[in-house]
């Protein structure tokens, strides 16, 4: 493990320990490691107690919030993990720990004993660096937090050292992003063991696998809206009592997360339909951006479907795109199955594949505003 991530993990012992102050990571391409890692005195979290890391929020859709965790919450949500999934193991870092998916493969390394593997993170993802890294893993029980782009580039046209590599996991964590139908399938296919995560900074990270709340997690919803609850909550947002009063609201006589996420639930089964800003309004019929995405991801590499600001229609419809140019054919399967509003009008095709956040998101807000430049 580089030696910024082992200093890390000291910093995190020491605090869990009570021996040692709260952390902000943060990045910081000119530090060793880029990774800035800030201690935080007491007086600058007022209203806090016990934290044990204070986290951002991707910013891919506005302005990222400083989410506080305690020790209580990250020690609960390594243990639920560990419950649901039946073991704890070594775990394969392999994502940037300013953010809590990668953040979280060091405290659930911390929590169990165990010593993780850190892959080089200097520059792109690959499979060859990947590779090497989990060659190193000594343990059982081996485990990795990855996102759906991580793992499409593992699996084009993957190596045999590669494949070998990702069978020798008993879990392998898939989150950040929709991960496309087809790329599960080939990852069933080939024997991998893949959990879809759903979870966020408010939530210690994960908090729901392939669709069942973990344990000591319950799920509500709310005119559609999906709230969530747990031991392994953020205490809220630092210097930030507006968003915290927003979010962590009290619910039938208990305290739960109130996401910007749409959805269904069917006692501990959840079922994402889509965000809030997910949803087009143009001209004024209202349609589901994840619903289009759903059937354009069954003729392209990466889509994402987004409303964009329409002089006339008040919004369009926006689609970025990889893999093939030719839309005819996806384009006609909206107009059958959704309608003709539905068909996306703002187009932008991404050769390399769709821009991303250091998280592996799809960078929401710089496609945005690409798509309205496409007039």
């Amino acid at each position: 493990m580089q030696a910024p991530h082992h200093n890390l993990m000291q910093a995190l012992a020491a605090n869990a320990n009570d021996s040692g102050p709260a952390l902000e990571v943060l990045a910081d391409p000119s530090a060793p490691g880029g990774l800035q890692v800030n201690y935080l005195r007491p007086e600058e979290l007022p209203g806090f107690a016990e934290t044990m890391v204070v986290v951002r929020t991707s910013g891919s859709t506005g302005r990222a919030k400083r989410t506080v965790l305690s020790v209580s919450a990250m020690a609960a949500s390594a243990q639920a993990t560990a419950e649901y999934l039946g073991f704890e193991g070594q775990w394969l870092l392999a994502l940037p720990v300013h953010y809590v998916a990668g953040l979280s493969v060091l405290t659930r390394s911390l929590f169990a004993g165990t010593k993780p593997v850190g892959m080089d993170l200097e520059g792109s993802f690959s499979a060859e660096k990947f590779t090497t890294a989990a060659e190193e893993m000594v343990d059982a029980h081996r485990l990795t937090s990855l996102v759906p782009t991580q793992l499409a580039r593992l699996l084009d046209n993957p190596e045999p050292r590669t494949l070998a590599a990702l069978k020798r996991f008993d879990a392998i964590l898939l989150g950040g992003a929709r991960a496309s139908k087809d790329l599960l399938q080939s990852s069933r296919h080939l024997g991998l063991k893949i959990f879809q995560t759903y979870g966020s900074s408010e939530t210690s990270g994960g908090l729901v696998y392939n669709g069942t709340a973990l344990p000591g997690v319950k799920l509500a919803e709310r005119e559609g809206r999906i709230l969530v609850s747990g031991p392994m909550l953020a205490d809220g947002y630092a210097n930030n009592p507006e968003a915290t009063a927003e979010h962590f609201v009290i619910h039938e006589g208990s305290r739960w997360y109130l996401t910007d996420d749409l959805g269904s639930v069917d006692g501990n089964r959840l079922n994402i339909a889509g965000r809030i800003d997910d949803v087009i309004n143009t001209g004024g019929v209202k349609l589901s951006a994840g619903k289009i995405e759903g059937l354009l991801e069954e003729f392209f590499s990466q889509s994402l479907v987004l409303p964009v600001p329409d002089a006339q229609w008040g919004q369009s419809v926006g689609l970025a795109y990889s893999g093939p140019t030719n839309t005819q054919d996806a384009f006609e399967a909206v107009r059958q199955t959704i309608g003709a509003e539905a068909v996306p009008k703002r187009i932008r095709h991404y050769p390399s594949g769709l821009p991303l956040l250091p998280n592996g998101k799809f960078d929401r807000r710089r496609i945005l505003d690409e798509l309205r430049l496409n007039d």
